[in-house]
């Protein structure tokens, strides 16, 4: 029996079905070709999927925004105007491969279509590892994905001047395709009404000396969760589609593996990263921050959420 059954939980559960009633009055407005351009590579993901899982969470999303927006109002009312609107700021965290990107682009659309959020925009805490010659100097190219992995100082300027109501901020690119940190590149927020998180460690508490942490920045924290032999499963799928597609460009990092090793060979070594670096990473510092979300996706085979775990107002 787990700690939600037990009810010692901070959380309610409420199962698929249930939760899917809460969107069958609401419109996707959603297309087919729109899907093709959420869906990660290897992520389930119908519309079916969208209208009684995503939607009912985005208008949930969209009521705790519209409520911190009230509260400003009348916290002005009482103080007098001291700070500006700043957006409401979602954190989407989870293990590699369980489909957080997906989780993410899904909700910045569906999010996007409510009259109070029009304009929402989303990055990822790529952007803010340390570039591959910094982690290589550090010896750290093999715990990339982990907490020191990260200019955390960066991150924590970003998300502090986004909270501050900076009107523009800046983040630094990711490119999955050469596995570093783009030179010169930016992706610049202009201070949205949502801005959406998307990283393995965002749910962490304060680390080590650390005052604060990115937690203490979020409005609303997601954990995509699932079974280890799942995200495993569906990593090592990724991988092999990636081997036939992405890998083939001369410009990928991956790309000598192509000229040196045979498939069978190259799966071999994903099996082994899971093993060696992501399935640890995962257990160490990923999932012991499942428990400091605001909600909890819990998917089943296929990437198909079976409940939600909200915690309790």
């Amino acid at each position: 029996m787990n700690a939600v059954q037990m009810g010692v939980s901070p959380y309610i559960e409420i199962g698929r079905s249930e939760w899917a009633e809460l969107g069958y009055s609401l419109d996707p407005a959603l297309t087919e070709s729109e899907l093709d351009q959420i869906r990660g590579l290897g992520d389930f993901l119908d519309l079916d999927e969208v209208r009684e899982v995503y939607l009912p969470l985005s208008r949930l999303l969209n009521i705790y925004a519209q409520s911190e927006r009230q509260l400003h109002k009348q916290s002005t009312d009482y103080f007098g105007p001291r700070a500006s609107k700043t957006p409401f700021v979602i954190g989407v965290a989870g293990s590699v491969a369980v489909g957080k990107s997906t989780v993410s682009r899904v909700l910045e659309t569906l999010l996007s279509r409510w009259p109070d959020t029009p304009n929402v925009e989303l990055i990822t805490t790529d952007g803010f590892l340390y570039p591959n010659e910094v982690l290589e100097a550090k010896g750290l190219m093999q715990r990339k994905g982990f907490p020191e992995s990260y200019d955390v100082k960066a991150l924590m300027r970003f998300i502090s001047d986004i909270k501050s109501g900076v009107s523009e901020v800046s983040a630094p690119v990711y490119d999955h395709l050469t596995y570093n940190i783009i030179p010169g590149a930016k992706q610049v927020v202009h201070n949205p009404d949502v801005l959406i998180v998307e990283g393995l460690n965002l749910l962490q508490p304060p680390q080590f000396d650390q005052e604060l942490a990115i937690s203490d920045f979020l409005d609303f924290g997601i954990y995509v969760d699932a079974d280890y032999k799942n995200i495993e499963k569906w990593f090592i799928s990724r991988f092999e589609k990636l081997w036939s597609s992405a890998f083939t460009d001369p410009k990928s990092y991956f790309h000598d593996l192509t000229k040196t090793m045979n498939q069978e060979q190259a799966i071999d070594r994903a099996q082994t990263t899971w093993r060696e670096i992501n399935l640890p990473n995962l257990k160490a510092n990923i999932l012991p921050t499942r428990n400091r979300a605001t909600a909890v996706l819990q998917k089943g085979d296929n990437h198909r959420v079976e409940s939600v775990l909200l915690r309790k107002v």
